[in-house]
């Protein structure tokens, strides 16, 4: 049950020549893009690069000059851990970081990171964040759902077409959860000249599009480049339309734990993989595309205004601050439920109705097949917290 931390000790004394570029080095190389390096590597102006061994000793010292202020930021615990350790090794410590941008836009709705690493190989790895710690990183993933293009994608074409213009040699995009969505958004829309040095697109447990983009000449151009992995339990992985082959990796987790990559086994070059996602994946998956199939563009926005307005009303910023004070805040949104309009709350209620009937539709999935049979008809409408009914 090896994991990333594992193929460091495997292959971090070796250089990309003694030991080419595989699926691991793409895993580690995504997940930096989750790393606040907010003034410690370059900007997209700047021309300048900075060594990742040399990031990761100014990081260190940062965290040492301000205990717990990085805490909330990480997306995971072991964050700082990874980075320490890819900045001693051989293999990644003369890496060099550039182009790091991190914008967070409420009033857009905007979360957006990128991070650009010249791998010493002739090429280049942009690397997209994925959805962040932030409130609005999660509701403008939830405007995935009815938007023709969230602003994330949108940026991202951009920090490709300029990032491009300024370094040289082949490219690599990838991304992990909404970063490897950007990562293949960005080289579908990106210019034909670009498209043209993109040799590899890494798309690890991403949600795919709709089909406006699957059937774009831009993604049809570049879907053999597109190399996809997805845990066994994908949940995220299996959101939306996808039309290339993904790869299941083993995972020491269970259900949607499986989308960090921590937990995902590995080879001294390659992911562990799997044959098939597995059953709960498989009922997850068609639970949510019915459920979604069930609701117009104007019902999954009013769903999704409503519940992030549900969120908003602890007057949090994270998903941290969120869980910390778990108990207060969910007291806060069960009284927000009598504040919001009559038709915002009915639209909430009726939506999470849609998704128990999907998901009672698509129980027999999970069932061995000689067990399947017709589940009896039930009201699938969710019980109303006690401050709802007795406003009604």
């Amino acid at each position: 049950m090896a994991d990333i931390f594992d193929y460091l000790e495997w292959r971090g004394d070796l250089s990309l020549e003694q030991s080419p570029f595989n699926p691991v080095d793409n895993i580690i190389l995504t997940h930096l893009s989750y790393l606040p390096l907010d003034n410690i590597v370059p900007g997209i102006d700047d021309s300048e690069a900075i060594s990742l061994e040399e990031a990761a000793r100014t990081f260190a010292k940062a965290m040492k000059k301000k205990p717990g202020h990085f805490d909330k930021l990480f997306v995971c615990p072991k964050d700082p851990l990874l980075l320490t350790a890819l900045g001693a090794s051989r293999r990644y410590g003369g890496m060099g970081l550039t182009g790091y941008i991190n914008q967070i836009d409420p009033e857009v709705e905007k979360q957006f990171a990128a991070l650009t690493i010249l791998t010493g190989d002739k090429s280049s790895f942009i690397t997209y964040r994925g959805t962040d710690n932030t409130l609005v990183g999660w509701k403008e993933s939830f405007n995935m759902s009815f938007s023709a293009e969230i602003p994330a994608q949108r940026e991202a074409v951009c920090y490709l077409e300029k990032t491009a213009r300024q370094i040289r040699g082949p490219l690599r995009i990838g991304g992990h959860s909404k970063g490897g969505n950007l990562a293949v958004y960005a080289a579908s829309f990106c210019s034909k000249k670009i498209r043209r040095r993109i040799s590899e697109i890494y798309s690890n447990d991403a949600p795919g599009f709709k089909a406006h983009v699957i059937h774009s000449e831009g993604y049809k151009a570049i879907r053999d480049k597109i190399i996809s992995f997805v845990p066994e339990t994908s949940v995220i992985g299996m959101l939306f339309e996808h039309e290339n082959n993904y790869t299941v990796v083993k995972s020491t987790q269970t259900g949607l734990l499986q989308h960090d990559v921590y937990s995902w086994e590995v080879a001294p070059a390659d992911v562990v993989r799997l044959k098939r996602i597995n059953k709960e994946s498989r009922f997850i998956d068609r639970t949510i595309k019915e459920w979604l199939a069930g609701l117009d563009y104007k019902q999954r926005q009013s769903f999704t205004e409503a519940l992030y307005t549900i969120l908003s009303s602890t007057e949090t910023s994270s998903i941290p601050e969120l869980t910390a004070g778990w108990l207060r805040n969910a007291v806060v949104m069960i009284q927000s439920l009598t504040s919001i309009d009559d038709q915002s709350r009915d639209m909430v209620f009726k939506t999470l109705s849609a998704l128990l009937r999907a998901a009672k539709n698509n129980i027999y999935t999970l069932l061995p097949a000689q067990k399947k049979k017709q589940l009896p008809e039930k009201s699938a409408t969710p019980a109303r917290p006690q401050a709802v009914r007795d406003k009604a």
